[in-house]
């Protein structure tokens, strides 16, 4: 599914307008679209329309002007329409011509205050939640008014009429900001954003107090139970925390059209992964394949205390449709993943006294003569960072002529010598976790999370590699193409669970796609593959071995929809 960023919306809006559509037509037909949901909402609800109260807080901008147009339509339909400018009035030309159209019936509040009004609250000190909680009956009674006073009773006049207007809302549309929205909330608006109420809550476009563009909110963002995207998906959507303030997302046409989107030609793309970003996997097995059509995957990984990671490395490779899985450790790691996975083949390394894999001239003519004979390399789970374990690593990245994938202590190791990334020869593909990448950028974990999509793409395009930045809403990024997972759920949130998604994309790898295909749908089917564990066994519950076995799950569901779609 083609997703855009902010910017790439506002070039289409233009681009749609030199094509012969114009911003008030895309406004009426945003109108139109949010007033047909509205109604369908109130109808699911038995909602009689004259018993219904729809309440707008419109913003001054097009968003506003949305929610004007959409009103519009809904008076007419029997509704009880009240639109509350929380702002300040409409300043675009369209947004003020769709206000003018409003008729009588709909109840129309100032929620916002006057330039002079505000300077004298400023200078008083005061704001939303003091002013709300005074009580002015006996300031009404007063004969001698000063003007403070006379500021106090407007405001609570006004606050009150805001807050009644919420609170009787059957469905509460949010339509201030839009996607242009940066910085934080003011008090008062948190405050308006977090009247109780038991209104269906619905965001026009974005919830307001989101970032469109990093997928950060600011504190206070209105949190809806549904919010219509106007036009396209923006990416900023696909991550959290402002995923999970958007509630349901859907997507409305509003008329862009079709030749529009030739604009982004050229430009990096974006996508949201589904079963269309995956067409074509997983390979057609034809009845005279053997185990060579299907690749060699090299899975270098593990220690004497990290068994496990390299089990679930070669097991995500197996259960993924590689044809042949090697797993090159130590002793003790290949006595233990051997009874794990008697499917691979192993590759004895040689262990120094703290059980971590030696790059000695044993390991060298193993490695080289594995490399020769592998389609896809997949390095770092669980095999710790010594000064043995770079060198294996700059020996593989040096040495491999087919895609290397790195994860875990393989990131480590590149972060303490970003000598070995620089001086690769063949493609890379890298799997960080937040804390890995921040890391291997020198910063605090925190700045990643505040700007995923933006490290990924940076990273990617300074380096030639393929990122993928885990997490929820994991973000793939090579220096053409991002994307953006929506499967996978939080019992995945377990040691392991990485090390298998490094053996899912090492068998996608191997089975022939570019590392940037095979990591989307690796990091698709990882998350499929965990749904269908939590189903089974629940979230609290399930374990990454689970994710394994439930890859057939996975493969098959994909299969499904491929074939409903085809």
């Amino acid at each position: 599914m083609q997703i855009v960023t902010t910017r790439q919306m506002t070039k289409l809006e233009k681009q749609a307008k030199k094509l012969g559509v114009s911003p008030k037509e895309l406004m009426q037909n945003a109108g139109r679209k949010l007033a047909e949901r509205i109604m369908q909402i109130c109808s699911s609800e038995q909602h009689i329309p004259e018993r219904t109260s729809i309440v707008f807080l419109a913003g001054s901008g097009n968003n506003g002007g949305d929610c004007y147009a959409a009103a519009n339509i809904l008076v007419y339909r029997g509704y009880h329409v009240t639109v509350v400018n929380l702002v300040k009035e409409p300043s675009t030309d369209i947004a003020k011509e769709y206000f003018s159209q409003l008729p009588e019936k709909v109840n129309i509040i100032t929620g916002y205050r006057n330039e002079n009004i505000e300077a004298a609250i400023e200078a008083a000190e005061l704001d939303y939640t003091t002013l709300y909680s005074k009580d002015i009956t006996t300031l009404k009674n007063k004969k001698d008014l000063t003007a403070i006073d006379k500021i106090l009773i407007k405001e609570k006049e006004r606050m009150t009429a805001v807050r009644r207007a919420v609170v009787s809302a059957d469905v509460l549309i949010d339509g201030v900001f839009g996607t242009g929205f940066k910085g934080k909330l003011d008090s008062e608006l948190m405050a308006i954003f977090a009247i109780g109420t038991s209104a269906y809550r619905i965001s026009v476009d974005i919830p307001s107090g989101g970032d469109g563009s990093k997928g950060t909110v600011s504190p206070g963002c209105f949190k809806a139970d549904e919010t219509l995207c106007l036009g396209c998906l923006k990416f900023g959507m696909t991550q959290y925390p402002l995923k999970k303030m958007c509630g349901k997302i859907s997507v409305a046409d509003i008329g862009i059209p079709p030749a529009a989107y030739s604009i982004l030609d050229g430009e990096h793309g974006y996508h949201r992964l589904d079963r269309d970003s995956l067409a074509g996997f997983p390979p057609k097995r034809e009845s005279d394949a053997h185990k060579g059509t299907f690749g060699t995957v090299l899975v270098i990984s593990g220690s004497n205390s990290m068994r496990g990671a390299a089990a679930f490395a070669a097991l995500g490779a197996l259960r993924s449709g590689a044809g042949l899985v090697k797993v090159a450790s130590v002793p003790r790691c290949i006595d233990t993943v051997s009874v794990l996975a008697p499917e691979a083949t192993y590759i004895e390394l040689n262990s120094n006294s703290n059980g971590f894999m030696k790059f000695d001239d044993k390991a060298k003519e193993l490695l080289k003569d594995a490399l020769k004979k592998s389609t896809a390399v997949v390095i770092g789970s669980g095999m710790g960072v010594t000064d043995d374990t770079k060198e294996i690593l700059r020996f593989v990245v040096s040495n491999s002529f087919c895609p290397v994938i790195i994860d875990a202590d393989g990131i480590n190791c590149i972060a303490e010598d970003i000598e070995i990334l620089v001086n690769r020869k063949s493609e890379v593909i890298l799997t960080p976790h937040p804390g890995e990448m921040a890391r291997l950028l020198n910063c605090d974990t925190e700045s990643i999370n505040e700007n995923r999509i933006m490290v990924a793409e940076k990273y990617a395009e300074k380096h030639g590699v393929t990122v993928v930045l885990k997490g929820a809403g994991t973000i793939i990024s090579d220096k053409f193409h991002t994307a953006a997972n929506h499967t996978g759920n939080a019992g995945m949130s377990r040691g392991g669970s990485g090390d298998i998604l490094s053996g899912i994309i090492g068998a996608a790898v191997a089975q022939g796609f570019s590392p940037y295909d095979a990591a989307c749908a690796g990091v698709y089917m990882h998350g499929l593959a965990g749904d269908s564990a939590a189903k089974k066994y629940g979230q609290e519950a399930m374990l990454p071995r689970d994710i394994i076995d439930c890859l057939s799950d996975a493969f098959r569901t994909l299969k499904e929809k491929q074939s409903r779609n085809s």
